[in-house]
């Protein structure tokens, strides 16, 4: 690459989501140098249903980011509801735009330098090369998402991936719900996920059975079935990477969906992109670093990832939808089994 360095980093992270901010506030705090560069001018908002579970996440968020809590989740396939109780938030809501200035201003408190409207455009051995100049760097982190330039620089491929699709629509929603409708979303899913005064409502689906203008098409039918009008709302679409192919190579780590870290079977991946920011600052602080936490992700992403395998026949996918739902109905397996959390 030509052209001089305009600056050298101990760390670039590239992508201003939950994962790259975890990781640039981690550096920072040890006293690094952090470029977090972000290609949009604001920070936080994303296509996303906004569930941060108990176990992952919302138990460390400020009282006043979390928009609604449920100790109930509620669970439907044609023939079965089970209703899932717990004593703590089974899962919470949150506006993501509000979560990443939240922490977008504890990264710049720590001292991290922030570019936003910044893109980066190539890399090299120790430099970046950017839409701002060219930056070098000890560490490199991509955080940025499922078409992660330092995943292609590292050569893998992205393959295995899914189509999450929402809206927000205004109104007073009481539960929280997830619907396994295989006739209209296969393996995937649709969901009922309130915020304050309006609800995400939306569904997901990997791509190996449902394509992303079926699930357009499906999600108004399904929505006026449950008497949800969807016409004139703002459906929005985004990719979900899960095809996981590790997340350290020698001076250079992937994060969150950049990794392929979200769960395949149910698109959750802000838990997985924090962890996964966090334990990369952890071990470019300490090589030797281990993280037992991390180690459980990846089992469990790995293990929906071979479930979301055996759901490609329509009558297996149908059976063991229903097989799931009467489980967590009759209480032979819990809701933990769908979570990306310990």
């Amino acid at each position: 690459m030509g052209g001089q360095l305009q600056s050298s980093f101990h760390t670039i992270v590239i992508g201003a989501g939950p994962g790259g901010l975890a990781c640039a506030t981690a550096l920072a705090r040890s006293g690094k140098e952090v470029l977090l560069l972000e290609r949009q001018q604001e920070v936080g908002a994303k296509v996303c249903a906004g569930g941060v579970t108990w176990a992952g996440l919302c138990s460390r968020l400020p009282e006043d980011l979390i928009e609604k809590s449920f100790r109930q989740q509620h669970v439907f396939s044609p023939s079965q509801h089970a209703v899932v109780r717990a004593r703590d938030p089974i899962i919470s809501t949150v506006d993501r735009r509000k979560l990443g200035e939240w922490m977008l201003a504890q990264a710049r408190a720590a001292g991290v330098t922030v570019m936003t409207a910044t893109r980066a455009l190539g890399v090299a051995d120790g430099s970046l090369e950017t839409s701002a100049g060219r930056f070098g760097w000890r560490h490199l982190v991509g955080a940025d998402g499922n078409s992660s330039l330092v995943r292609r620089a590292l050569g893998l491929p992205c393959e295995r991936v899914g189509t999450g699709i929402n809206c927000m629509v205004p109104g007073d929603f009481a539960h929280m719900e997830w619907h396994l409708e295989n006739r209209l979303f296969r393996h995937g899913y649709a969901w009922i996920f309130p915020h304050r005064g309006a609800a995400s409502v939306g569904a997901y689906a990997a791509r190996q059975g449902a394509r992303p203008r079926d699930l357009l098409a499906c999600l108004p039918e399904w929505a006026k079935q449950r008497g949800i009008d969807l016409r004139g709302a703002k459906i929005q679409a985004a990719l979900i990477n899960f095809d996981y192919r590790g997340w350290r190579f020698g001076n250079m780590f992937l994060v969150g969906d950049a990794a392929g870290l979200a769960s395949g079977l149910t698109g959750e991946g802000i838990y997985p992109a924090i962890l996964s920011g966090e334990t990369a600052a952890a071990t470019i602080l300490d090589k030797d670093y281990r993280s037992p936490k991390m180690e459980r992700l990846i089992r469990k992403q790995q293990l929906h990832a071979r479930f979301l395998r055996l759901l490609r026949g329509s009558l297996s996918c149908r059976l063991a939808m229903e097989a799931f739902v009467f489980a967590l109905r009759t209480g032979m397996v819990g809701f933990r089994a769908l979570e990306m959390g310990d």
